[in-house]
């Protein structure tokens, strides 16, 4: 059974086609989680030669030293940019057992079937390979919302991407078949002048809305947004926003890796452990 279609693609593909023309003003979440991604994998002690980019936007990632790389990206301009091939991250052009490494920035937010996409990720993964993917996760642009909640009174509309959270994150990567998985989040702050900024920042970094079921926002109702944006503004005048960066790391299974031990093997019992230290 295949998963809903909640993301409109031809869509998603314009709204990264026209963010490509100035990416690198508003490419800053981004930058934060390969600044994540990179502190995450200099901990792992060993060579990386075929690595999968995917979700290249721009092709700012930079891989490991000596290795070779591979970019995939859901829009036109941006593939053609980074020299990648252009592919929705749940319908993967690669064969299985290809990458040692699969790095994912940004994307997996904006994709139908979540954890199609990492299982096809983690199947593109030679065995003990590593995926390391980071997202936009539950609590991020809590301010926007509260503003469009005020805006919109009773009658709200979805103009939010539905989003996950760190524990539905990790619960996704044991679900695609991952082993020795890890969820963990950051949360990124930036204060704003107004709402426009914001909204610039939205486009600019191809994160606005993409559902199948979208209204546009009325003129009215976007100037109560952007009055309700500057109430919750800081005596400066500047309103902070906030972006909850959720980071995944995942093994594909070998038979090398640690196992967790088989259920019912202890040697020893706990409560006579704990009568024993009272």
């Amino acid at each position: 059974m295949s998963a809903p279609e909640i993301f409109d693609r031809a869509a998603r593909r314009v709204l990264r086609n026209r963010a490509a023309l100035n990416y690198s003003a508003h490419d800053f979440v981004r930058a934060a989680m390969l600044d994540g991604i990179s502190e995450r994998l200099a901990t792992v002690k060993r060579s990386f030669v075929d690595v999968l980019d995917l979700g290249s936007f721009d092709g700012a990632y930079v891989p490991p030293a000596g290795s070779r790389v591979a970019r995939m990206d859901a829009g036109h301009t941006f593939a053609r940019q980074s020299g990648a091939i252009q592919a929705d991250e749940d319908r993967l052009p690669f064969a299985d057992a290809s990458f040692d490494l699969v790095v994912s920035a940004g994307v997996l937010d904006q994709v139908n079937d979540v954890p199609g996409s990492l299982a096809l990720a983690r199947r593109a993964l030679r065995p003990d390979g590593l995926f390391l993917g980071a997202l936009l996760g539950a609590g991020s642009l809590s301010t926007l919302r509260g503003a469009l909640r005020t805006a919109e009174g009773e009658r709200p509309v979805a103009r939010f991407h539905p989003q996950i959270d760190v524990r539905s994150a990790g619960d996704l990567l044991m679900r695609a078949g991952f082993a020795l998985p890890v969820a963990d989040t950051e949360t990124l702050r930036v204060r704003y002048g107004g709402l426009g900024k914001l909204l610039d920042d939205l486009r600019g970094m191809a994160a606005t809305n993409v559902l199948i079921e979208r209204q546009s926002l009325r003129r009215d109702t976007l100037a109560r947004t952007a009055s309700a944006f500057a109430d919750a503004a800081d005596p400066d005048g500047r309103t902070a926003e906030r972006f909850e960066i959720i980071f995944l790391t995942g093994w594909a299974p070998s038979p090398d890796q640690p196992q967790p031990a088989r259920r019912g093997s202890a040697t020893a019992s706990l409560a006579a452990e704990l009568a024993r230290k009272s």
